[in-house]
């Protein structure tokens, strides 16, 4: 079989979703390829489903363009840092960060990660109307083009050219830069899986109606309402205090059914090892509590200082033992003093017999003689509760972490490091969760990841995708020498992973991270040749150097399925150097000959390991004799696994 990665010379604005249809549902298609859109009726009908007569849609210059941006193929390949993933800590990491464009990243992805991620956060430029963000496409498109491509007239394919070549900040813009990220984030998502997106008023709106397409109106988990910081030196009628963050899953009806948000009390863990430790040590109950109203003197225990009171089963606070308008007909008496306990204001909250219960369990703090009795409720690390959908996380604390660190303020408004562990503990239940941000940023996520496997043991792995954006010649970044976006996103993963192991010093789990980045094709290596021309230059694969080879190698080895951190094993094959996987052997040099089949089918033979479903060629560096001797060499011998090898030579 011969493939050749296409230039995208066949993608349409529908091609992909076609496919699909074609696939699963053929009987609705005549022999041209016409879609019979009655038969689909029947089909749906026949399972009861009502066809909807009320429907609308969001539409803007730009829509069909963007449908087609996310069919595309990526237009750039895969380049691996070397020299950082070689690092101790870094050899053996299954984190990631990417350096490129965030579509041609995502586009990478959708063949390896393909529904195996369980939580995307993202934080994309908002749309203010200044140049904070502004559309910026180096695809090329002629008019004619773009009309049979995106399936539009003559009159929209101008005017979707002229706002994508003039670096516009419109709604239209906007809306047409995030629909093909988003579509592609919700193929990478698994059943289970959730995407949260950060966004101010601006394109609040146009965001909800976006999402109700992508992912569907039913998948709408909630819209989360975060209060930072408000900027009244800028405020013109208001003051805006908040901004939003939009939930949606890929599969309600799995989420709802098999997950239960929950949130665990902050600090409660620490404050309940904190107690073990004391009582173990000798120390009086007295002391203890003394010990612990101190830890509720730091900012991170605050809240729980109503927990101010310890026993020799823990700490707890006394929680109300009234309602208004319960009964005041009966008490108990205080074991300490012999006398019956004042009855509340308001009356009792619970029955005689349950207050006896109570009491014979020892759950009853009785306080003094004027004081009504209260039930103790301990501190327990396992205590979780609904998550609320408005949320308050001061920034200021992330701002001076990144000054501590930096030297200065080297990225200014990251993101609360505590609301993105919240939003871990909600999502990502399960331990080994893959995380995705494609706008990383000052790199919050990786740090909230990392941050949470320390505090609860996990083994969540984190992916982060940064372009590498200037920074400005006059900012502090640029003079502390972070010259991009991406320096200081990769930065800020060190500098974090450094701190978490030196406040962790049992942590054995993954703090490294690999990097790769997206490069350009060949020149040449994608060109289409439509009519012969003498004079055009063919493009000649023989001439690409080791180091060009091993960047097709680690495209390829994505494409077909494989993570990026997984490593291929290196295949000695009578002196030549070859590749594979569990499933894939790739040969990429030249000077392949007959004592090479030799060895492949030895090995074949002889290796119990060694079973693949495929030898992949780059066709270039084989001639067509050399391709047949394979082909025939593995048809006509039957190796002892009986395995039937697919040849594909790849262009």
């Amino acid at each position: 079989m011969k493939e050749i990665l296409e230039a995208n010379s066949n993608i349409t604005a529908n091609s992909k979703q076609l496919e699909v249809l074609k696939k699963n549902f053929p009987q609705c298609f005549d022999k041209n390829g016409n879609f019979i859109i009655h038969k689909m009726q029947e089909i749906v009908g026949e399972h009861g489903l009502d066809l909807s007569k009320e429907s609308y849609s969001l539409n803007w210059l730009g829509k069909s363009y963007a449908r087609l941006l996310a069919n595309e193929n990526p237009l750039t390949l895969l380049k691996e840092d070397k020299q950082h993933n070689k690092k101790p800590n870094n050899i053996n990491s299954e984190n990631l960060l990417i350096k490129g464009d965030n579509l041609e990243v995502l586009k990478h992805l959708s063949s390896a990660y393909s529904e195996q991620i369980k939580m995307i956060y993202i934080d994309p430029p908002y749309n203010t109307g200044s140049d904070g963000f502004v559309y910026n496409d180096d695809r090329t498109f002629s008019t004619s083009q773009l009309c049979q491509l995106a399936g539009i007239d003559h009159d929209e394919a101008k005017r979707i050219l002229e706002f994508t070549a003039s670096k516009a900040n419109s709604h239209s813009a906007w809306l047409t830069f995030m629909y093909p990220r988003l579509y592609i984030a919700r193929e990478l998502l698994s059943d289970d899986g959730v995407i949260f997106i950060s966004i101010d008023d601006n394109e609040v709106a146009q965001l909800k109606m976006l999402c109700d397409e992508i992912f569907g109106e039913e998948n709408f988990v909630a819209k989360y309402i975060h209060k930072n910081n408000s900027s009244k030196n800028q405020a013109k009628l208001t003051s805006v205090s908040t901004e939003y963050f939009y939930c949606y899953s890929k599969n309600y009806t799995y989420l709802k059914s098999n997950y239960i948000w929950r949130l665990k009390k902050k600090g409660v863990a620490d404050i309940a090892k904190q107690f073990k430790r004391l009582k173990t040590s000798g120390l009086s109950l007295n002391e203890i509590n003394e010990d612990i109203k101190e830890m509720y003197k730091r900012p991170k225990y605050a809240h729980l200082s109503r927990w101010n009171k310890v026993d020799d089963n823990g700490v707890f606070k006394d929680a109300d033992l009234s309602r208004e308008g319960g009964p005041k007909n009966y008490s108990i008496k205080n074991p300490n003093t012999g006398n019956y306990c004042t009855i509340p204001s308001r009356g009792w909250g619970k029955s005689k017999i349950e207050l006896e219960r109570l009491q014979s369990e020892n759950l009853i703090w009785y306080g003094d003689n004027d004081t009504p009795p209260g039930v103790k409720d301990y501190i327990n690390s396992d205590d979780v509760s609904v998550p609320d959908n408005f949320w308050y996380f001061d920034n200021s604390i992330d701002t001076r972490w990144i000054k501590s660190q930096f030297g200065s303020l080297v990225f200014e408004n990251p993101k609360p490091l505590e609301m993105i562990k919240q939003i871990l503990e909600m999502s990502c239940q399960i331990n080994d969760s893959k995380i995705l941000d494609f706008f990383a940023g000052s790199g919050t996520t990786a740090h909230a990841v990392m941050q949470l496997n320390a505090d609860d043991g996990g083994n969540r792995k984190h992916i982060s995708v940064q372009l590498p954006e200037k920074t400005d010649k006059k900012s502090k970044a640029f003079d502390e020498k972070y010259y991009t976006i991406f320096d200081i996103t990769k930065a800020r993963i060190e500098k974090s992973a450094i701190k978490i192991a030196e406040e962790n010093l049992d942590y054995q789990g993954d703090l490294g991270f690999k990097i790769f980045e997206t490069t350009p094709v060949f020149d040449g290596y994608l060109d289409e040749i439509n009519e012969f021309d003498p004079q055009i230059e063919l493009f000649d694969g023989k001439k690409l150097t080791d180091e060009e080879l091993e960047i097709l190698l680690c495209t390829w080895k994505v494409y077909d399925g494989l993570h990026l951190t997984d490593n291929l094993q290196t295949l000695d094959l009578n002196g030549y150097k070859g590749y594979y996987s569990d499933t894939t052997v790739y040969l990429m040099d030249k000077g392949f000959g007959i004592n090479c089949i030799k060895a492949l089918i030895t090995k074949l033979d002889g290796d119990e390991t060694f079973a693949p479903a495929k030898v992949v060629l780059f066709g270039y560096n084989f001639d067509s004799v050399e391709q047949k001797q394979l082909v025939e060499g593995l048809n006509n011998y039957r190796n002892k696994k009986s395995i039937e090898l697919d040849v594909l030579v790849r262009y």
